[in-house]
């Protein structure tokens, strides 16, 4: 009998113990939905620095400068962005343009090492003054009689607008890249300019950081070609305007990064001499008698394009960094 009962309560056991397994509650962990990373971001920033050069010229008549930017990004693809921003800087110009602005836009197109950057580029110089003497006057009433102390004249107007190209390709810790910037009226001065540049960056791997301070060194060889003037800025041997000398210019430097700033010291120069520099500036501080070229009869001199060292201590951040 004992036997009959304990046969029957392992059958029990054995059909029931599924049943008991599969009502039990089963504790999972909340399904949490996958949110897609936003298209859009935007990346901002600001500069202080000794001097603002600009192609191996100098923006600011070697004295400091301060710059910001903000741009507004959108991913339209993963290795495809658009792109527009705004920025400004502190200039000293032969017009007293009292700032630049800039406004630009264009779509970077990444295929693995290589990537591209085309663009539209305007820079605006508001507030110019027109300083001109004999001639000029009758091309632009609104100048101020004799023009600059020195002789020099400067139009109003220094904006213009340029078209641009680049492409860097990524191997290891190096970065090389060439770009291409285009303007049918380079500086409002009435000649085209076009602008060749290579460049080279090695950024230190981690390994060989300077303790939290990241590094790198970069430098870049360039070749500005000009035309012709128009007759505004003409001389009595060409009144109908000068034919800029092209020149080069190349910098090199050492870079410094900590979080989101960074530390640039650099060493920048061109092949142009004063007497050119001057009729291509029209620096208001030229001064002498002894720079005479084709273009520059006067003799008046410019270091405005010479060597000079910049240091320039930047912070540029992304909104999609600050979440």
């Amino acid at each position: 009998m004992n036997k009959v009962v304990l046969s029957v309560i392992a059958a029990l056991s054995a059909t029931a113990a599924p049943v008991f397994a599969a009502d039990m509650p089963v504790k999972t962990k909340p399904l949490v939905p996958v949110v897609a990373p936003s298209p859009w971001d935007v990346a901002f920033g600001a500069a202080g620095m000794n001097d603002y050069v600009f192609r191996g010229v100098t923006q600011s008549d070697h004295k400091p400068s301060v710059a910001a930017y903000v741009e507004p990004r959108y991913n339209i693809a993963p290795n495809v962005q658009l792109y527009a921003g705004v920025s400004g800087e502190s200039i000293k110009f032969a017009n007293d343009a009292a700032a630049e602005i800039d406004f630009y836009g264009g779509i970077r197109p990444t295929f693995g090492p290589v990537a591209f950057d085309i663009g539209y580029w305007y820079y605006y110089y508001p507030g110019g003054q027109c300083f001109g003497t004999g001639p000029t006057q009758s091309l632009a009433p609104d100048c101020v009689a004799g023009g600059l102390p020195n002789g020099n004249v400067a139009k109003a107007v220094a904006s213009f607008y340029e078209v641009y190209g680049k492409v860097a390709y990524t191997v290891g810790d190096f970065v090389l890249g060439v770009n291409e910037y285009y303007s049918p009226n380079f500086l409002n001065t009435g000649a085209w300019g076009n602008y060749t540049s290579g460049t080279i960056k090695y950024t230190a791997p981690a390994a060989l950081a300077l303790g939290s301070v990241g590094w790198y060194v970069s430098g870049e060889f360039g070749r500005q070609w000009l035309g012709t003037s128009d007759a505004f800025y003409g001389v009595p041997a060409f009144p109908n305007g000068i034919d800029y000398k092209d020149y080069n210019t190349w910098n090199i430097g050492l870079g410094l990064t900590w979080k989101v700033f960074t530390l640039d010291l650099r060493y920048s120069d061109t092949d142009l001499n004063k007497g050119d520099c001057n009729a291509f500036t029209s620096d208001p501080g030229a001064s002498g008698t002894s720079d005479v070229t084709p273009i520059n009869p006067s003799g008046a001199g410019s270091n405005w394009c010479g060597a000079t060292f910049i240091a320039k201590l930047s912070a540029d951040l992304t909104l999609g960094s600050l979440k």
